[in-house]
């Protein structure tokens, strides 16, 4: 019996992978599938939402970025009284004021960026270059969220098939019972046959419980996955996959290393880590601008020495050249070429750990694939011995006893070659995982 706790056991540990698709409501009865279950929950679930709002970010400091390109034009006015105000007395001309007390103007400022050499366009594509960065986190976030649920997905799948087989033994064996009964109301069988049977039925009653309660488990996980009601219904699909012909290990470490998102998160930040050097090396670098203004504006004088107010506009470009800007661009230039380097380790070491999982789950998969049909052998031996136990108990060959235990080893067998066949299709999704590949 302790064989059928270390299946439970290790199917609520089961290591996870999944798939990807799309999910309709449903009545609570309904079987999902793992494909419509990783679309409910990766469509719908909190931390995915939370990092899509980081795309409407990056998407933002592209554009603002470009604004780099666009002038810069703004409208200004001022009113200013002053006091006190110097005059000048002209024999033969009068008194006039060299300027009003009261002064005024209105101007619309203009200012356009002509060249800046490169410094606009390189922060462009940086902010792009990190826009795609941040793409390939939310995707990794997804794959992970991905292998949470496998595990979980698996996990029902044989919680609930379990319990179907113990409902099936309990049923033969209060067949068995029902028979035995009889046997000892004629004297053909011992009170002691009759009282082994019930504890055996007691006993499969309790690992049915057992079962159930880990049933119940797991399918609060998955409503919380699904975001639903804990009291809400749920059963899954009874989803193996068929044996698969694997490539050679190279070509999987080749597609590995094209697909995962580690690497393509590695490889761009290297390329980030480039941009910001070439930055760096333009920092530096002069600007030229274009600027106008105009407006109105009083403290102009007329042929009788009155203050009136005109148009006026001013025009030109100016010429910016850094000369010093305090080792600022030097010390950025040592920073990027420090992450260059930190870089370059973080690739090499997401490739060894691709290789590792690659190689693992390459192995558990074949291993799996063994033991389906090592289990699928046992069951049709079980079986046949069990036919034959049966035969042979009618005719008072063998005891109660071994017809019990004939018919434990089948319920074992079942259970026993659906986790192998569980466990191959668990190993065949992580080796997709680990191959990169989009299962969700």
């Amino acid at each position: 019996m302790k064989s059928i706790y270390k299946i439970i056991i290790a199917l609520i540990l089961l290591p996870g992978v999944a798939v990807y698709g799309q999910i309709t409501d449903k009545p609570n009865g309904d079987s999902l599938s793992l494909h419509a279950i990783l679309s409910e929950v990766i469509q719908n679930y909190p931390s995915i939402k939370k990092t899509q709002t980081d795309i409407v970010s990056s998407d933002a400091k592209i554009e603002l970025a470009k604004t780099a390109y666009l002038p810069d034009v703004n409208l200004t006015g001022s009113f200013t009284f002053l006091g006190p105000t110097t005059s000048l007395t002209m024999p033969g001309l009068g008194s006039f004021q060299l300027y009003p007390p009261d002064m005024y103007s209105a101007a619309l400022n203009i200012s356009q960026s002509i060249y800046d050499f490169g410094k606009a366009d390189k922060s462009i594509t940086f902010e792009k270059q990190n826009r795609e960065m941040v793409g390939f986190s939310i995707e990794l976030l997804k794959q992970r969220l991905s292998g949470m649920m496998i595990g979980n997905f698996y996990s029902i799948v044989f919680l609930q098939e379990a319990v179907k087989i113990k409902n099936e033994e309990i049923a033969t064996l209060n067949e068995h019972l029902v028979f035995v009964q009889k046997k000892a109301a004629t004297g053909s069988a011992t009170n002691y046959e009759v009282l082994t049977t019930k504890v055996r039925i007691s006993v499969i009653e309790n690992q049915k419980t057992d079962l159930s309660n880990a049933l119940q488990i797991q399918l609060g996980q998955l409503n919380s996955f699904l975001g639903k009601s804990q009291d809400t219904k749920l059963t899954v699909k009874n989803e193996v996959l068929a044996p698969q012909i694997l490539a050679s290990n190279d070509s999987l470490f080749a597609i590995a290393f094209d697909h995962r998102n580690e690497m393509k998160i590695a490889r761009q930040k290297s390329t980030l880590a480039d941009t910001r050097l070439k930055m760096a090396n333009i920092q530096n670098n002069p600007s030229l601008n274009a600027f106008g203004t105009g407006g109105i504006k009083n403290g102009y004088f007329n042929d009788k020495y009155q203050d009136v107010g005109k148009l006026n506009f001013a025009v030109g470009v100016s010429l910016k050249v850094p000369l010093f800007d305090a080792n600022r661009s030097k010390y950025t230039k040592i920073q990027a070429n420090s992450e260059i380097q930190g870089n370059v380790q973080e690739t090499e070491l997401a490739r060894r750990t691709i290789v590792n999982e690659v190689v693992e789950s390459k192995a558990n998969a074949q291993s799996a694939l063994k033991k389906v049909h090592q289990s699928e052998l046992q069951l049709e031996q079980a079986l046949q011995a069990y036919s034959l136990a049966e035969t042979n108990f009618r005719a008072g060959a063998i005891t109660n006893l071994d017809m019990l235990d004939s018919s434990t080893s089948v319920a074992e067998s079942r259970l026993a070659l659906l986790k192998t066949k569980i466990d191959y299709s668990a190993s065949i999704l992580k080796l997709k995982l680990a191959l990169g590949e989009q299962i969700y």
